[in-house]
Formats: structure tokens, sequence, C-alpha cells
């Protein structure tokens, strides 16, 4: 077994425990602001400028999103299946204009019926999800023709060094960050899966440099079966 398979393996037989996870919903939009602050906050602007229809955020966390939804929104549905982030997600939900609801769901189970939602937006959730393959196909079942997936997620760096400390750090880091796993192939998996995806590398900074390596964009489909 290749070391990256290892600290993979034991990553998903140890997660984090229950009451962390409370804390961590506690502290997370302090542990954010100075990213936030130092570009996070625009970029969030700039993905969710390009939101319409019926859209469905998985990982919606304490819901740093709600406030950059456009007009173009006309039913904002927020999936969080962790009940200390659900909290203060619900707290949110007010500055929108628009019909919105928190679902207590995972993004690998997603409640929705098939080709019924115009775009869905993922933002530091795959990078966190157990089955980011599962959560993909899911993503394709629910997405009208045409429809879209809207992301911000952290992705393997590009710089042998980073990927490497990535590795090395992916099981303490997990932990640490609520379930994220920082060293993901996800815009491959996105490819995988028969998505059309339009990125683009961007850094996170005012964060530790471990979650640096970001990628920013759209990914469209046609409706083939998902080859995940």
């Amino acid at each position: 077994m290749t070391d990256i398979a290892s600290i993979n393996l034991t990553a998903r037989e140890n997660p984090p425990s229950a009451a962390w996870l409370r804390i961590f919903a506690l502290v997370y939009d302090p542990f954010l602001w100075l990213g936030e602050i130092a570009g996070m906050r625009g970029r969030r602007a700039t993905l969710l400028a390009d939101a319409y229809g019926r859209v469905v955020e998985i990982g919606s966390g304490t819901g740093l999103n709600i406030a950059h939804y456009p007009e173009a929104v006309t039913e904002l549905l927020l999936t969080e299946p962790e009940p200390g982030m659900r909290k203060k997600l619900s707290r949110r939900t007010d500055v929108n204009r628009c019909a919105t609801e928190v679902v207590d769901a995972q993004a690998e189970r997603l409640p929705f019926a098939d080709a019924s939602v115009d775009t869905v937006v993922s933002t530091l959730a795959l990078c966190t999800v157990d089955d980011p393959d599962a959560a993909l196909r899911e993503i394709a079942r629910v997405l009208r023709p045409g429809g879209q997936l809207l992301f911000i997620e952290h992705v393997r760096a590009g710089s042998r060094l980073l990927a490497a400390v990535q590795d090395k750090l992916a099981a303490p880091w997990r932990h640490f960050a609520g379930g994220c796993r920082c060293n993901r192939d996800t815009v491959g998996r996105m490819r995988a899966c028969g998505f059309t995806v339009a990125a683009q590398d961007v850094v996170w900074r005012g964060m530790p440099a471990l979650v640096h390596p970001l990628a920013m964009g759209r990914a469209t489909r046609d409706h083939g079966p998902c080859r995940l």
C-alpha cells in the first residue's frame, strides 16, 4: 500500500469525533475570518454571481455564501449534515430574498428529484465528503440538462513539496478541520464523472499554507451516465 493510500485509509477509519465537530462549528467563522477578508469573500461573490434558478448548495456550513446569491436565484436549498453547523446556518437564512430552506442531508444522498436543479454550489465541501465520487454522481443526477456546478475547492498542490506536506499532514488536518481532505484531485474526479470543467487555480491567502491551493470554476455535463 502506498503512503498516500495509507494516509487516506487511516483518515477514513478515524473520522473526527462528534464532540470536536460541535466545537469546530463554533470556531469555524473566526478561524476563516482572515482568509475571508484576504480574498475568499470576494471569490464567493464572483462565483455565485452566475447562480440561477433552483439552487442546491452542498455542505453549506455556517452559511457564508448566503449573502452573495443574486436575484436570479428563485429557490435556495442549503444542505448540511452536521447539527452544529446547521444551527448557525439557520440563523443566516433571513438575509436572502428568495425562498430558502435548510436541509439535513449528505451530498452523497441528496433528497431531490432527478433533473430538478439548475445550479449546484460546492465551496470547500467536496474535500470533506466521505465519498466524493458518490457526491458527484448525485450532483450529476439532480442537475437539469444545461445545469451547472459552481465550485471553490481545496485541491492537491501543484508543487511537489507542498503536495508531500499535504499527504503527510492529511490525517491530522482532517481531524482538526472537520473532515477536510486537502490533497484531493477534485477537478480530476469531476472530469472522470463526465463534467466539462472550466477552472482556475487560486491561492487562499490568510490561511495555513496546507490549504492555499484552491480550484475555482464552473462544471457542466451532458446527461450520459457518470463514469465514476
